[in-house]
This record gives C-alpha cells, structure tokens and sequence, in this order.
C-alpha cells in the first residue's frame, strides 16, 4: 500500500491558474495579493487538502512569525485580559503567540533568566516580558540576536531595553485622593509584592498624595499580589480594637479578596465601616456583589503600544529604545 503524495505549492497554483509565488504570498501574512487571486488560490487549496508548512516557510524567510510571551503568574484577571489582547493585536500582523509561565525563585519573585533560554530556542521574532524580572545581561543578549524585547508592566526596569507601562504613581494619587475626598482618615494599604516597580510606585504616589494632604499611613500589610495573601493582610489590618476606615489594595485581585473577608469573617460593611479603592479595573471589579472604586489600567492602549514598538524592533535594529508610559484613571463605584 503507497501512500498519497503530498500535496505541494505547485499544485495549488497549477489548479488555481496563477504562479507559484502568488500561492505563496497569499499564505505569507502581510504579504500582497490581489483579492481575486487570494479567492482562487484558498479555493484551490480547499480543493486539494492543502495545508501551508509553517515551519518550511520558517527556514526559506528567517521569520518564525511568532512572538514569546512571558508572564510570571496567572492569579490576577488582569494579566488574561493583557494576553487576550495581545495574542488578537499580534495576529491581526500575522504573529502567533508563544506562552511561557515562568518560575519564581525563593523569595517567591519571578525569576526569568533560566526560562528565557528555553524560550529562545524557539527562534521567536520578538519577546514580550509581562511583569517578571530579568536581567540586563540576558535581555540585552536576546537584543544581540536580532530579537527585540519589550518589556510590559516590569517588576524591574532594565536600562536600554524598551518598557511600556501604566502610570503607577499617579494611580497611587488616584486611589489616595478619592479615600480622602470620602472622609476617610485612617488610610491603610496593602501592597503587592516587595520590591516589584509596580509595587514601589503605587506606594511612592499614594504616600505623596497621604503627606500633602496631611494624613499619615494608618497601616501597612503585604499581600504578594494573591488572593489568601489579601485575607491575611485584611485580617492583620481589621481584627485589632482601632481599624482603618479605607484601604487602598495594590491590585483588584487582592481588593475582591479583602472585600469578602471583610464582609464574610469580619461583619464589616463596605464602604460604611471601610472604603476599599483597588488597581487594575478587571471586568470582575465591575460585579453587582463588588461595584469596586478601582484605577483603571487602559488594556488596549497597554496593546496597543506594546506591539507597536514591538513590530519596529523588529523591522528596524537600530530603533532607539522606548519608554512608554499609559495614563490611568479613576473608576468610581459603590466601594468608596
């Protein structure tokens, strides 16, 4: 018994009645292609059972056209919601995303050093880092290679390598102003992870915002960015005799988690006995059981600049490098 012959780019466009190099572009992303041949070639192929071989056309263009994609933990809603859209952003320029979760080291970081070998022998266009850390040597070394990385929403700057992130600190000022505008004076916070320049400038800017209005720190727990880390720090900041009447907490995630600890094992209404004002603006933060008062983090522009430099890294190696800060806003709701 033989087996069937393969079918190839040749038959395609013999039976489409157009060049070989017409069937090839119009299976290359971006490439140019008349619409009426585009329709003769796909129906040709769908004819003949023909399917495009990614990875042959990896080795004839140098392009994987594929993008790595590392993120350091999948808890917070934010973090889907940035990789939703940009897997859409990347495909609509004909990329594919590849997803890596790194590892974190013992102090619990993320630590991207050892995956980031991993990740390259995929032979990747291009690298986006979404909140880990890395450092200098190693992302400058995947710059040596022709491989542009741009770093989203970092744990760390990384000097001479492109960055986009949201304006922390003045979602820190956000989040103080609207406590305060609430008549609330004994403000506590609950951190992120310690250390992360998220982290650090959300502090740095609700401080700010605490000291020129007069109003010093009531309180202060960490969280680590988790769910069962929040209920601890909202148990650590509520069950002594003198409570805060408003928190700020570092991320949605962590402010849902307070919210029902409050409510469920403490007895505590909000915003009556706390106003909670949280970051990120998750579409779970928009709920009827939570209506959280949050900071806003404008996804799609995130995206959107994101792949925009991106796509010039890897057009041009000589582009200078970027860093591109997105604005925030405050979202008012029922927590506040």
């Amino acid at each position: 018994m033989t087996s069937q012959k393969p079918i190839t780019l040749r038959d395609v466009a013999l039976l489409a009645g157009v060049s070989q190099s017409a069937v090839s572009r119009t299976f290359t992303p971006g490439a140019s292609v008349a619409a009426t041949t585009r329709i003769r070639v796909q129906d040709a192929a769908r004819m003949l059972g023909y399917r495009p071989n990614a990875i042959a056309r990896t080795l004839t263009t140098r392009r994987s056209r594929m993008i790595g994609v590392v993120v350091s933990y999948m808890q917070s809603q934010f973090y889907p919601l940035v990789i939703e859209k940009l897997s859409q952003a990347l495909r609509h320029h004909g990329y594919q995303v590849l997803l890596f979760i790194s590892d974190r080291n013992e102090s619990g970081r993320p630590d991207l050093d050892d995956k980031l070998q991993d990740v390259m022998q995929y032979q990747v266009d291009g690298l986006v880092l979404l909140s880990v850390t890395v450092s200098l040597a190693l992302a400058l070394e995947c710059q040596s290679t022709g491989v542009p990385v741009v770093l989203l929403n970092c744990e760390a700057p990384v000097n001479g390598v492109s960055s986009v992130a949201s304006d922390n600190v003045e979602g820190g000022r956000l989040a103080a102003r609207a406590l305060i505008d609430a008549g609330c004076r004994r403000i506590a916070y609950i951190a992120g992870v310690e250390n992360a320049l998220t982290q650090i400038e959300r502090q740095r800017g609700f401080l700010q915002t605490l000291g020129q209005s007069g109003v010093e720190l009531f309180g202060r727990a960490v969280g680590n960015y988790s769910y069962d880390g929040a209920r601890r720090a909202a148990r650590e900041l509520c069950t002594v005799h003198t409570r805060p009447d408003g928190i700020f907490v570092a991320n949605d995630h962590m402010a849902i988690a307070v919210m029902d600890t409050l409510r469920s094992e403490l007895g505590l209404s909000v915003p009556q006995d706390v106003a909670i004002v949280g970051f990120d603006n998750v579409p779970q933060s928009a709920w009827s059981a939570y209506g959280l008062t949050t900071i806003e983090q404008d996804a799609g522009q995130l995206v959107r600049t994101t792949v925009e430099v991106l796509l010039q890294g890897i057009d041009s190696q000589s582009l200078p490098t970027r860093e591109a800060i997105v604005p925030v806003r405050l979202i008012r709701r029922q927590t506040v």
